[in-house]
Order: C-alpha cells, then sequence, then structure tokens
C-alpha cells in the first residue's frame, strides 16, 4: 500500500514536471508571436496551463528579485522538486518500507 502511494506521488511529480515545462515552450511560442491567442483551443490551453502552474510560481516570484523580461520561477521551482522534493520523499520512503535510511 505504501509502495502505491508512493509510486503515485512520483508520477504526479513527473507530471507537474512535464506540465511546467509545457508551459514554459508554450509562453515562449506565445512570446515570439508563433501562438496567437485569438484563437479561442490556444487560449483554452494556455489558460488551463496557468491554471495548473500559477499558484506554485506566484509565491516563487514574490521572492526572487525582477531580472527584466526573464522569469526564472519555473527553473527554481524545477530545481526545487529535483533537488528537494524527490530525494526527501524518496528517503521518507525507504525509511518507511526499511525502517531506516539508506
Amino acid at each position: 500500500m505504501i509502495t502505491l502511494v508512493f509510486t503515485l506521488l512520483f508520477e504526479l511529480i513527473r507530471l507537474y514536471t512535464w506540465v511546467l515545462v509545457i508551459s514554459c515552450v508554450f509562453s515562449f511560442l506565445y512570446g515570439f508571436g508563433v501562438l496567437d491567442t485569438r484563437n479561442r483551443i490556444v487560449w483554452n490551453i494556455g489558460a488551463f496551463l496557468n491554471r495548473l502552474t500559477e499558484p506554485v510560481l506566484q509565491p516563487i516570484r514574490r521572492i526572487l528579485p525582477a531580472m527584466g523580461n526573464m522569469d526564472f520561477s519555473p527553473l527554481v521551482l524545477l530545481l526545487l522538486i529535483q533537488y528537494l522534493l524527490t530525494p526527501l520523499l524518496r528517503q521518507l520512503y525507504y525509511a518507511l518500507i526499511v525502517g531506516g535510511v539508506p
């Protein structure tokens, strides 16, 4: 049961990472004028991606200083997921399964 829960958590983290990357690519394409948000499908995709990513990125944007037009909050979030959240969950999983930290 614990293995199933942690497998689901890791898959959700992986899925959210991909959503974040796709949102960044969408933002770049929109910024360079490749995508036109007057198209209803493009607008719906952008709104959906923003609803998924903005609640997590907004607190990071409040902490990071403004650096011109560059938004480094997705990069910071990806680094936090990769180097803090995933290893902590992995350590917790090993501690619950094995009874100790490897």
